[in-house]
């Protein structure tokens, strides 16, 4: 497996010229933001990945897990990593201040976490399920719990952990049937069986603070009748310290194709008196506190397709360049040479369309994240609902269109290796192993899908969309003025027209014909991913140019976004028109067999 290199020119670039990091420093509580120092930050950070845990990468993958006694360890060098990882204050880089987090923007935290996923994906489940669970008490849970749980879990010595499925309740959360009983302490006893718990036992932190769904008596069926319960793996005496062991306990720990070093735990809760709980958010509300937990979740489960796909791009580049085979067209050679697989059409073209995707991930994921950072740092009410409704855009784009072409590049990763992409000798193989899952954790990519069309779509009668619709259009127009890119503004404007095609089209059906519009929500993420994605990558060619013309910055860096943007145009833009038709059929089709013959 080649080294990784995080690719911190891009990062500071798109944070910079896409994320608008320099408006956010001038914003209280940001002002440390600024962006010499976050090059700092990246520069570090990119350095403890690269030597610390990338490493430790293939070897998780191929030693697995040890499970021991009701125990849980990682391959040796884990636990040292983690101990290292916390001490270096990188698992609270962008969280709360007043609890010893960095207080850095989101944007710049997802960057480190881009590094950290890529680096080694098995292990950052751990800080990302911790992330979420903060989250969740942060704005949830009252003053004594936050107190107590907050600043060791922003410090990363104890981690948290998402509990929502159970055998029965998967998407379907409004099945499940875990049980909570008051105590007249005001604890409760949390009793019930729940699984795909990642982290849910192991040895890296002292205690896990599992965040557990369940119905108290008398609750009302389906989802409004769900409370969020926090329960310590280790009871917390009144010092701080920890105390006795809570009555849970790992069952099992699943068997996987990917992300073998990331404990994906059944775990069982009361099996004797009950395990000891405590109420997050108001009795019924635990829907309300899950989803603050599980939207921070989708954006960082998005984020795992970019950081593999770059991972994986950066593997088969360095293959291209080392492996011989053949001789390239127009290819002058000495008698017995042979051309690096690189100068092939084919290979060059799963190069650029792997590299071209990964950059247009990052320009929406970090948009996405500065969406947010915009949100919670604006003190106008009309501004941080704006900044509200594109973060609620462009997550399930995010989580579903990134996590799909995850899955995809990463394969182009392994084809560009030929058949040693097939051996695991190479590691190419564990990229697309690892990423696989993505579609499928913290909401599948149909549910994103579907929440795209169903509650997105609409948001703001539909202006927020059009708004974004519009901006794609005045970008267009600006670069077919500029000869130098104007193919990139007529692409960018063909596919705007898609988008508003489609989009109205759903639009009209959703509420008199739902399953129209249902049938068409994933060639539309699809569509409307490769859209925006697009767009970001013509901004960035339009800012890449004026910075050349102005003779800043570094020539090569600066042509090759322009030529990476001037790629994605014209080969993959092109590719969603083929989408509207498909978006725009209908349900009757799908349908058309009954379920018998099926």
């Amino acid at each position: 497996m080649s080294d990784y290199r995080a690719p911190t020119d891009d990062m500071l670039f798109v944070l910079e010229h896409i994320a608008n990091l320099s408006e956010l420093a001038s914003r209280e509580g940001y002002d440390h933001a600024d962006l010499e120092t976050v090059a700092g930050v990246l520069d570090e950070a990119a350095r403890f990945m690269e030597e610390q845990l990338a490493p430790l990468n293939q070897k998780g993958d191929q030693e697995g897990l040890l499970v021991e006694n009701g125990r849980i360890f990682h391959p040796d060098g884990f636990a040292d990593a983690y101990e290292k990882f916390v001490e270096a204050g990188w698992n609270g880089i962008a969280l709360d201040e007043g609890h010893g987090g960095g207080g850095m923007p989101w944007c710049v935290g997802l960057a480190v976490q881009e590094m950290m996923t890529a680096a080694n994906m098995a292990f950052s489940l751990c800080p990302l399920l911790t992330q979420g669970a903060i989250d969740a008490i942060s704005h949830h849970a009252n003053e004594t719990l936050q107190e107590i749980y907050l600043p060791k879990m922003i410090s990363g010595e104890w981690s948290g952990t998402m509990n929502l499925t159970e055998p029965q309740a998967g998407s379907d959360v409004g099945a499940l049937t875990s049980k909570a009983v008051p105590v007249e302490d005001g604890t409760w006893l949390i009793s019930g069986t729940k699984i795909f718990i990642t982290y849910g036992e192991h040895e890296l932190s002292e205690n896990i603070i599992h965040l557990v769904l369940a119905r108290t008596p008398d609750a009302p069926p389906g989802t409004k009748g769900i409370s969020l319960f926090l329960v310590p793996k280790y009871l917390v005496n009144d010092d701080g310290s920890l105390g006795e062991r809570n009555d849970l306990r790992v069952v099992s720990s699943e068997h996987k194709i990917g992300i073998h070093a990331s404990p994906t735990c059944v775990m069982s809760y009361g099996d004797e008196a009950g395990a000891v709980g405590w109420m997050v958010g108001e009795e019924n509300t635990g829907m309300r506190a899950m989803f603050t937990m599980m939207n921070n979740a989708r954006l960082s489960v998005g984020l795992q397709g970019l950081s593999l796909t770059d991972r994986s791009y950066q593997q088969a580049r360095q293959y291209s360049l080392d492996r011989k085979q053949g001789k390239a067209i127009g290819a002058e050679l000495e008698a017995g040479e042979s051309s690096p697989i690189a100068d092939h059409a084919d290979v060059r073209r799963m190069l650029m369309t792997m590299r071209a995707n990964a950059e247009a991930m990052r320009c929406v994921m970090y948009a996405n994240a500065a969406a947010i950072d915009f949100a919670n740092s604006s003190p106008d009410e009309t501004e941080r609902e704006y900044w509200d409704a594109v973060t609620a855009l462009l997550t399930p784009i995010s989580k579903g269109w990134g996590t799909d072409l995850g899955v995809e590049m990463t394969s182009l990763g392994v084809q560009t290796h030929g058949g040693m992409g097939y051996v695991e000798e190479t590691g190419v193989a564990q990229h697309w192993r690892d990423v696989r899952i993505a579609p499928i954790y913290e909401g599948t990519n149909g549910i994103q899908a579907a929440d795209l069309v169903f509650r997105k779509l609409p948001l703001g009668g539909g202006q927020v969309l059009e708004k974004f619709i519009s901006e794609i259009s005045g970008l267009a127009e600006q670069l077919i003025e500029d000869d130098r890119l104007s193919s990139m503004g007529q692409a960018l404007l063909k596919g705007k027209e898609q988008l508003s095609e489609a989009g109205g089209w759903l639009g009209g059906r959703l509420a008199a014909q739902p399953n129209d519009a249902a049938a068409g929500s994933v060639p539309f993420m699809r569509l409307t991913g490769v859209i925006v994605g697009g767009y970001y990558l013509a901004r960035s060619a339009q800012i890449a140019q004026r910075l050349l013309d102005s003779g800043k910055g570094d020539v090569d860096f600066l042509n090759d976004k322009i030529a990476v943007a001037k790629f994605y145009a014209e080969q993959i833009l092109p590719t969603v028109a083929g989408l509207v038709p498909t978006i725009t059929q209908g349900a009757d089709l799908f349908y058309a067999i009954p379920n018998d013959r099926l």
